[in-house]
């Protein structure tokens, strides 16, 4: 899916579907990203990045990776079999490996999540998650519209930013239901202690 097919499905679920639209092409766009950063934040896309390491020093420079969300982990020295995993501590844009042997300025493997992409090109985004940032955005963009129709003369009587309010929440809590049943952070995981 790409961002414009997002769109088209955002607009079916507002029932949006007849020109002149209520919500922009942008303002949807604003939502939807909104929605994706959420997702991302719960469930980061899976990415791997080779980094240089400074002989004599424990820390790494980690601001190349952009729209980094956490590290999962840091393999030093790299392939090996089995891997070696250290443990480590983040601080900023600064990776500090905390066990094994002091760098020698060889590369390392950092194991990481970051946003997902949801562009004219096409979408990381795993297609069952498709219907849940959809539902987050359309909840984002109904709050928005009852905020702005608010003192504001419609054809909907005094009720409608009401209603919006009321139906955009009801989208935002099935969106926030389905993130917490799926994050990371609610996951128990079973890991290892690391021997130096």
């Amino acid at each position: 899916m790409n961002l414009s097919e997002m769109i088209t499905l955002v607009r079916r679920d507002l029932k949006d579907e007849a020109t002149p639209y209520q919500w922009s092409d942008d303002e949807l766009t604003r939502h939807i990203s909104h929605a994706v950063k959420e997702l991302s934040e719960r469930v980061p896309l899976p990415a791997k990045a080779t980094l240089p390491t400074v002989s004599g020093s424990r820390e790494i420079d980690i601001s190349s990776l952009t729209d980094r969300i956490m590290v999962q982990a840091v393999e030093y020295p790299v392939d090996e079999s089995p891997a070696k995993y250290q443990r480590f501590s983040i601080w900023g844009d600064t990776l500090t490996i905390i066990s094994g042997n002091e760098p020698n300025g060889s590369n390392c493997y950092v194991y990481y999540g970051k946003l997902h992409t949801l562009d004219a090109n096409g979408s990381t985004i795993p297609r069952k998650y498709e219907d849940l940032v959809a539902t987050g955005a359309c909840g984002y963009a109904a709050i928005s519209w009852a905020a702005l129709s608010i003192n504001k003369v419609n054809i909907g009587g005094t009720m409608t930013p009401k209603e919006y309010r009321t139906w955009g929440n009801e989208r935002l809590r099935i969106f926030k239901d389905g993130l917490s049943r799926l994050g990371r952070r609610q996951r128990i995981r079973i890991q290892q202690l690391f021997i130096d």
